[in-house]
């Protein structure tokens, strides 16, 4: 079987490539540049050079391949829709959906492709001609959270290599093989930021409107640099620390008012950083949609979050209630909420809009 490799010059598309091989595939690495080096700090460069070394130490060809235009028009301008918004999005979901999964699906055909594969921490398994999607064998890394978007196509035409193996084993056959990313660091972050100050970055593309940060009972405490900065739960970065008596706790940013500019804080877990539920809509159902308008299944609102049991009530085919067992901290609007089963297959998941 031809399997086509994303390679990113890390130690998990690394190793993915060599299991592939021993397991007699015909395999090919392809490298992606979602980012044109003029306008960020992207490693591309150095992790390129990764890719090199790698597939000529496999005896694997390699290419690259530039979605830079495709990536600004499918993921980074939402992403900048979604701040202007006030919201919090998750480009990774969407980067998943529509470049790693789109265009470079597309492109591994037209190198005879029969699968592609991925260094994802996730699984996928077949029942009564569908597709499914399940937690990877180590939780600590799983994945598939973060492939929560992807259709019925793009799940039955991917093998993840690292289903069934622990980070540490990944790690160790590196080392063993004498890979050049055996000790690298996995990446964390939006590719597109990379080390720079987020703020500065977010400045060039979207301009800043500095206001008031205040308190549920209308104390103004401080200056905000701009709503865009901040999420829901923040606790760092607020610059008010210290500087107004109270009760010597934190400061959580609970809420922001676009109409005004306001950006509202709490001194302290106050009950307004707590919701009961969410609604969220874009819903995408894996395999399908489910059959029952009301179930009980655990869900995530961000990445590493322990599963949370929930009460799930389907509005129509795409929209979603979503209401807590116990109550959650720092919901955010322009996240995911991603649903699964006892289990660890997912169901699915939408954009958080709202929350109650």
């Amino acid at each position: 079987m031809r399997i086509v490799v994303g390679v990113s010059g890390g130690v998990d598309s690394s190793v993915a490539c060599y299991l592939l091989k021993q397991q007699g595939h015909d395999v090919i690495g392809l490298f992606m540049i979602n980012w044109d080096e003029e306008d960020g700090q992207c490693t591309a460069i150095d992790d390129y050079e990764d890719v090199k070394r790698v597939c000529e130490k496999i005896g694997i060809p390699y290419y690259s391949v530039n979605y830079a235009k495709e990536y600004y028009d499918r993921v980074f301008s939402y992403f900048l829709e979604e701040y202007k918004r006030g919201r919090t999005p998750n480009p990774d979901v969407l980067c998943n959906r529509e470049i790693k999964f789109g265009p470079f699906l597309e492109m591994a055909k037209k190198l005879g492709a029969d699968k592609i594969a991925t260094g994802h921490y996730a699984k996928t398994f077949e029942k009564d001609g569908l597709t499914y999607l399940s937690k990877a064998k180590d939780l600590s890394k799983d994945q598939s959270y973060f492939l929560n978007q992807l259709s019925q196509k793009q799940l039955s035409s991917v093998i993840f290599p690292l289903a069934d193996i622990e980070k540490d084993e990944v790690r160790k056959i590196a080392k063993k093989l004498g890979l050049s990313t055996a000790e690298k660091k996995d990446s964390t972050g939006i590719c597109f930021i990379g080390e720079r100050n987020f703020r500065n970055f977010l400045k060039s593309y979207l301009p800043a409107k500095p206001g008031k940060i205040m308190t549920l009972d209308g104390e103004e405490v401080g200056r905000h640099e701009g709503l865009m900065y901040y999420t829901i739960g923040q606790r760092r970065g607020l610059n008010i620390g210290g500087k107004h008596g109270g009760n010597g706790k934190r400061w959580f940013v609970l809420k922001k008012d676009l109409e005004n500019n306001i950006l509202y804080v709490s001194q302290g877990e106050c009950a307004e950083l707590f919701s009961s539920g969410l609604y969220a809509s874009e819903f995408n159902w894996i395999p399908k949609k489910v059959d029952a308008d009301e179930f009980v299944c655990f869900a995530k609102f961000r990445y590493r979050q322990p599963d949370q049991k929930v009460k799930v009530q389907v509005l129509d085919d795409r929209k979603i209630k979503v209401t807590f067992f116990e109550k959650q901290k720092a919901i955010t609007e322009g996240q995911f909420v991603v649903l699964y089963d006892e289990n660890g297959v997912c169901y699915g998941g939408g954009v958080i809009d709202e929350k109650f």
